[in-house]
């Protein structure tokens, strides 16, 4: 490959063709870029005296494969123009370089990082399903039994339904020692009230009942459960 120079309404001199293959090194382009077809230096003069600072440009063209990467610049001469325009062309053709080096380089992502490397991809949920748009400005949904969770909200492990006869308080107190468990729901046979028996630190055992005000039933909406406390 040849670097061909060429000048825009002004004569190009046989030194600065030289200076532009010593300064243009071949060799250094491409081991940046191994698929350069072509490489152009034309030289211009303005000829207005009010830019005299700036009245000779070079602008570099180096045709490959992949993008056409151009580098321009202005000087007094020609010679600090091309040093310019040279440096520039070695900038991009780094940054073009580094950018193939980095994808061929880069891991292979999870489908669950895609979101956030390809912008509108598609999100999914813990079931592998597409989520919404309306899930996905902040905190997404899910559904676990019964019940839809956001973000990472209480998880239900296990969701049963029993079927209970009332029973006394002292038969709620073995059965919940019976399975093992720290508390024990059952329907109260006396009042016929949803209550609880529970393990406490200060004492043996606690209970707590339900009980149902027609007042507060009609003012707020059902509530989702008691309390423990002490």
């Amino acid at each position: 490959m040849d670097i061909v120079v060429k000048g825009r309404k002004t004569e190009v001199p046989e030194r600065f063709r030289k200076h532009v293959a010593e300064k243009l090194k071949l060799e250094k382009i491409q081991k940046l870029d191994g698929k350069v077809i072509s490489l152009d230096v034309e030289v211009s003069k303005e000829p207005n005296p009010r830019q005299a600072d700036r009245c000779d440009r070079v602008e570099i063209t180096l045709r490959s494969r992949g993008p056409v990467i151009r580098a321009e610049a202005a000087a007094s001469d020609p010679y600090a123009a091309l040093d310019l325009a040279a440096e520039k062309l070695d900038a991009r053709l780094r940054k073009q370089h580094d950018k193939r080096f980095s994808r061929r380089g880069a891991r292979r992502i999870s489908a669950a990082e895609v979101p956030d490397h390809v912008p509108g991809a598609a999100t999914l949920n813990g079931n592998g399903h597409p989520v919404h748009e309306e899930e996905t400005d902040g905190v997404p949904t899910k559904k676990i039994g019964s019940l839809e969770v956001k973000g990472e909200g209480p998880l239900v492990v296990r969701e049963k339904t029993h079927v209970a006869s009332p029973m006394t308080l002292d038969q709620a107190l073995y059965e919940m020692e019976l399975v093992g468990h720290d508390f024990y729901l059952f329907v109260d046979s006396e009042t016929k009230e949803p209550s609880v028996v529970y393990r406490r630190h200060a004492y043996d055992y606690g209970v707590i009942h339900l009980s149902t005000d027609p007042m507060v039933a009609q003012a707020q909406p059902p509530a989702a459960g008691g309390t423990l406390g002490g």
